[in-house]
């Protein structure tokens, strides 16, 4: 089980980034000489992982939509991101994620007024977590643990969750 915790239990460079509130995105670009993109690697209607489905508050067995993608540095991937809203919310509020692409979500989170951002939560993942499992299948050969953080975005009282898993190459960007 995932336990998430209100602050992350790391200092230095790599708690700067956990920390940082605004875009990851935007964070990104401005420190990769490289060149900052976005790599979709899944999104598609399925099913919530416990603590996801509390973090949304979402019924057991409620379909939602889940997006996958890397954030890369040059050609580094650096983020792993996970995102996910209620099937039920894709005709309102949360309608422009079915049009994403390999853009940055953030892009939509940061520049709408009427979506606020809850509390950023921390979490020391290892090979057991679900989300550390599906960041090694993105990026196969990670160190056993790495941080992760998560927020609640919400626009219109519908939920968006928004996980990042920090990378190694993100601290040598």
């Amino acid at each position: 089980m995932q336990v998430w915790l209100p602050r992350p239990a790391v200092r230095g460079p790599l708690r700067r980034w956990l920390t940082a509130r605004g875009s990851l995105s935007e964070r990104l670009r401005s420190a990769c000489a490289a060149g900052f993109r976005v790599q979709r690697l899944h999104q598609g209607l399925a099913p919530a992982w416990p603590d996801e489905r509390r973090a949304l508050r979402l019924a057991a067995g409620e379909r939602t939509l889940v997006r996958e993608v890397l954030l890369y540095c040059g050609e580094t991937p650096v983020v792993f991101a996970r995102s996910l809203a209620a099937a039920r919310h894709l005709d309102g509020p949360w309608r422009a994620l079915r049009g994403l692409g390999s853009r940055p979500l953030a892009n939509m989170l940061f520049a709408d007024p009427r979506i606020a951002r809850g509390a950023l939560e921390f979490c020391h993942l290892d090979a057991r977590q679900p989300l550390r499992r599906r960041a090694s299948l993105a990026v196969p050969g990670l160190p056993q643990a790495l941080w992760a953080r998560r927020s609640v975005f919400c626009r219109e009282r519908a939920p968006l969750l928004v996980s990042e898993v920090f990378l190694p190459a993100v601290l040598t960007p």
